[in-house]
């Protein structure tokens, strides 16, 4: 296609956006279908955290061999292979008859989404406009919209409508073949850079520019996605076992409150300074993970929603100046690259302490197997606070400095 006969840049700045979105609601969609599939298979909670798991790796081993992969051959290329990928998983959902399809279906849907993580992240900082860069506010902002509308609206149709599997994994599987199609109308937006077998051996790399933003806000990047995890992995549970709310719609609602309010954190603070977005956004998460202990010491649903609502604003808050504070200034050709490294910490926070918590339940129970874990996040938060102000007194700055006979924003 002539790219006269491309969308213009603003409009596929905001189709990208709404596709980033959609891919991460299908990544959303089996939490609340999880107890479903439990019911229907016959397995217990190692089980379910294995299914929710393997997603999780498949993901990093796409983040950590393709995530790059858009910096040298393209975006639409690897946009429209991974889409093709993502509609296939939907269609192994929907045929799925045991837990073998299942973990199927994870794996590939984890490669997909690894692909057009980084894909997608990198064409909103390519297309962005100068004068209002909202590419980082929409990279931070949109795993807790995707993942809250995908658990809200499976958790509807698993309390209302018979066989919603059908429904949800059959509407998507057309969705994103769409998708793949729709892609040849976005124009090239990355340079293409030399190396593209190279890329594909596992790596993170973070251009030497970048590496001290990145190390002060690695501890926080664990402790948010590491609670995502454990929502969207045992928090249905979690409310069923622990608060006595077995209500397919409540344990989405759950998740909503976490990862919806990150939305509302990232929109809060999106004209703040990125370091301080990241300062407020790990005090208030660190309160909200505490308040979530004294939730389960004290069996008080009520205040198990609201310590979400508040985790999931530190949330949204934090991982919104984090991301701002490690991108500041990288150059084009290694924006894929610098996002899958953010988003390979993400996505290992986010399944090896759900597995282990997982694994730890059937020895030690999910309320105390949920405070440890609290704990140490809340550590791992103050951490970083700690870090952060260091950092501050120190330099004044994390952003990246051009050095004299240097380019700061390449690797070194």
């Amino acid at each position: 296609m002539p790219e006269s006969r491309r969308l213009p840049r603003t409009a596929a700045f905001w189709s990208v956006a709404v596709l980033l979105v959609l891919m991460l609601a299908a990544s959303g969609v089996p939490s609340p279908l999880y107890r479903v599939y439990q019911e229907q298979f016959g397995f217990g909670s190692g089980v379910l955290t294995a299914v929710f798991g393997i997603y999780a790796f498949a993901l990093l081993a796409s983040l950590l061999v393709v995530g790059g992969l858009s910096d040298h051959l393209g975006r639409r290329p690897v946009l429209v292979a991974a889409f093709l990928l993502e509609a296939a998983a939907m269609a192994l959902f929907l045929f799925a008859d045991g837990v073998g399809w299942l973990l199927a279906a994870r794996v590939v849907q984890g490669l997909a989404t690894g692909a057009l993580t980084s894909t997608l992240g990198a064409s909103l900082l390519d297309l962005q406009h100068p004068d209002r860069p909202l590419g980082a506010f929409l990279n931070s902002a949109s795993p807790g919209l995707g993942l809250s509308i995908g658990a809200v609206a499976a958790g509807l149709l698993v309390q209302f409508v018979p066989s919603p599997t059908d429904w949800v994994f059959g509407v998507l599987t057309v969705v994103f073949l769409l998708a793949a199609l729709g892609t040849y109308l976005l124009p090239e937006s990355s340079p293409r850079l030399p190396g593209a077998l190279a890329s594909l051996r596992p790596q993170v790399h973070v251009p030497a520019a970048h590496r001290r933003a990145f190390l002060v806000a690695l501890p926080l990047l664990v402790a948010f996605w590491a609670v995502g995890g454990l929502y969207l992995s045992l928090g249905p549970s979690l409310l069923a076992d622990v608060f006595g709310i077995d209500n397919h719609l409540a344990g989405g609602l759950l998740i909503l409150a976490m990862q919806g309010n990150g939305v509302v954190g990232s929109l809060a603070l999106r004209t703040s300074p990125p370091e301080r977005a990241m300062l407020i956004g790990a005090l208030t998460f660190t309160a909200g993970v505490a308040a979530t202990l004294v939730a389960l010491f004290t069996t008080s649903a009520v205040l198990l929603f609201v310590a979400s609502v508040a985790s999931g604003f530190g949330f949204g808050a934090g991982f919104l100046g984090a991301v701002a504070t490690i991108t500041a200034g990288v150059a084009p050709g290694y924006r894929a690259g610098l996002l899958s490294s953010i988003f390979v910490v993400g996505y290992l926070a986010f399944s090896i302490p759900a597995i282990v918590a997982g694994t730890a339940v059937q020895g030690f129970g999910l309320t105390r197997t949920t405070e440890v874990y609290g704990a140490v996040v809340v550590l791992l938060a103050l951490l970083a606070v700690a870090g952060l102000l260091r950092a501050r007194r120190t330099t004044g700055s994390l952003a990246p400095v051009e050095r004299p006979g240097s380019v700061a924003q390449l690797p070194g």
